[in-house]
């Protein structure tokens, strides 16, 4: 009998599991707080818990679906990116997938960037993660699980995970149910207790689901990943595209915006040489961003093998970004980070994994610096 695993139960569904072992139900009030805010790993810390309870969880119940494969660490220490194994999912699909999460400094911030899915169906050409192909959705326990597994490395230096982007491997909203089951254990004051503010939710364009989140009460901060700011090179590097145009998209942004008090939403745009780059692109992004309170964040495109895609050089990025600014467009550059780890999603799943299955390196935990 395959244990039950914890994290994937609400605390309804707890305090079922729980009065049917024939446990009060406040129980589940204390085992959610062991596991959400004194990010137990077992059965053993939760000392409030009678001898028995505790002996039939470490025998019943799992409290982790994620086993950790390999480590890296950026060579500034700004950056760390874990991969990790799942279990197999329902009928078995899926077995031996594996997802990645990536802890990153700042100053005042520890952001981290947890995946939805194992592979993604969205076949972004330029996407590392896109090109494995897509395993299976995670479950909500196995999201939440890969901020669990980074608090207990920030606790341990006295840190906390202060934001979290759902941009890592996958697209969130076609795993509709278990990200936002997710979002709502991270969010509750019984749970997690993130703030929804501190959260953002990346999505290639899926406009029924967007128009789903509208009406959630978990307002997260909305990215959609745009990469092209007309219809028919859209088309080729976000194929969603196709099927959800620009101006289905937009106008799903807009009714976004007047649900959610957010001030824009971002638009996520990875930059590649000679592909979206040039001053004409510049000047259409501009162009879209009268259509819609947003503001634009460039990437750097991350390299991966057989990609057939480069990054733009700075100069082209500075001068794209230029023509936002003068268009009175917000845009932000963001700052490359972690090409030593195969920072890029879906590159260590790919790749890496397979030179450190080779060579054996782990990397251990040490002090991420702000």
């Amino acid at each position: 009998m395959e244990p039950i695993q914890l994290l994937d139960l609400s605390q309804e569904e707890l305090q079922t599991l729980l009065a049917d072992w024939g446990e009060p139900r406040y129980r589940a009030g204390q085992i959610q707080g062991w596991l959400y805010q004194r990010y137990a790993a077992s059965p053993e810390e939760m000392t409030d818990l009678p001898k028995p309870l505790r002996a039939r969880l470490a025998v019943e119940t799992s409290f982790n679906p994620l086993t950790p494969l390999v480590t890296l660490d950026s060579s500034d220490g700004q950056t760390r990116k874990t991969l990790f194994g799942l279990p197999a999912g329902e009928s078995g699909l899926g077995a031996g997938a594996q997802v990645e999460a990536v802890l990153m400094g700042y100053k005042k911030r520890r952001t981290l960037c947890i995946s939805t899915q194992a592979g993604c169906a969205m076949g972004c050409p330029f996407c590392a993660t896109g090109q494995g192909g897509f395993a299976r959705n995670l479950t909500a326990g196995e999201i939440v699980a890969q901020v669990l597994y980074y608090a207990r490395v920030l606790a341990r230096q006295g840190q906390r995970v202060t934001n979290v982007v759902f941009m890592g491997m996958g697209e969130p909203l076609a795993n509709y149910a278990a990200t936002w089951a997710a979002i709502r254990r991270l969010n509750a004051p019984s749970g997690f207790g993130l703030g929804a503010r501190a959260m953002t939710l990346s999505t290639v364009g899926l406009v029924p689901a967007m128009r789903r989140v509208i009406h959630e009460p978990e307002q997260v901060g909305l990215a959609v990943s745009l990469h092209a700011p007309v219809d028919a090179l859209r088309d080729e590097l976000v194929p969603v595209n196709r099927k959800y145009p620009l101006s289905e998209l937009i106008a799903a942004c807009n009714r976004y915006l007047e649900k959610a008090p957010r001030d824009f939403i971002t638009f996520e745009y990875v930059m590649l040489e000679g592909v979206n780059d040039t001053e004409a692109h510049a000047r259409e992004a501009a162009a879209l961003a009268r259509r819609v309170r947003c503001k634009y964040n460039l990437i750097p495109f991350n390299p991966f093998a057989g990609s057939g895609y480069k990054r733009s050089s700075a100069e082209r990025i500075r001068r794209f970004a230029e023509i936002l600014q003068r268009a009175g467009v917000t845009v932000t550059t963001r700052k490359t980070r972690g090409d030593d780890i195969a920072a890029a999603c879906g590159q260590l799943a790919g790749d890496v994994a397979d030179r450190t299955r080779r060579s054996a390196r782990r990397v251990p935990i040490k002090e991420v610096h702000a």
